[in-house]
């Protein structure tokens, strides 16, 4: 299925340059944020089926690329072996550096448990910088303890 979905997510960003399309124009007409637009037009996240129609409509799709959106996917698209994407790799050189370090914040601050990527929000946003503007993200995750039984 994640071949299916992947191959669908390479043909919607063809659609979307063809169309001059923005990830926040197309998840402002099917009603959610462009970073869960985005991740879900490329396969990591499943559609409602309402939604996924709503967006087969908006670029052109068809039925069955409807159907692909909605279906769960298999999530984590990177293969496992370091990426050599420059932007992507410096997301893996982060966790590498400072991976322990958030670990050992987290859980200071919280306690033994995780961030969740499941209830979890991001924004992305420019941030202009006489030095050259700046990627500004925001991450929020709800924690959830480990439990003892």
């Amino acid at each position: 299925m994640n071949d299916e979905k992947t191959m669908l997510g390479q043909k919607i960003l063809k659609i979307k340059a063809k169309l001059g399309m923005t990830w926040k124009d197309i998840a402002d007409k099917i009603g959610y944020s462009p970073v869960w637009t985005c991740a879900a037009c490329l396969g990591q996240m499943s559609m409602l089926p309402e939604t996924a129609q709503k967006t087969a409509d908006l670029l052109g799709l068809s039925e069955d690329d409807a159907a692909t959106l909605a279906a769960i996917p298999y999530r984590g698209s990177l293969p496992t072996t370091v990426p050599t994407d420059p932007l992507i790799y410096r997301f893996y050189e982060l966790v590498a550096v400072y991976g322990t370090t958030w670990k050992e914040m987290i859980h200071e601050e919280f306690g033994d448990g995780i961030m969740s990527a499941i209830d979890f929000d991001m924004t992305l946003e420019r941030q202009p910088d006489q030095k050259g503007d700046r990627v500004r993200m925001t991450l929020s995750g709800k924690f959830l303890p480990y439990k003892r039984y």
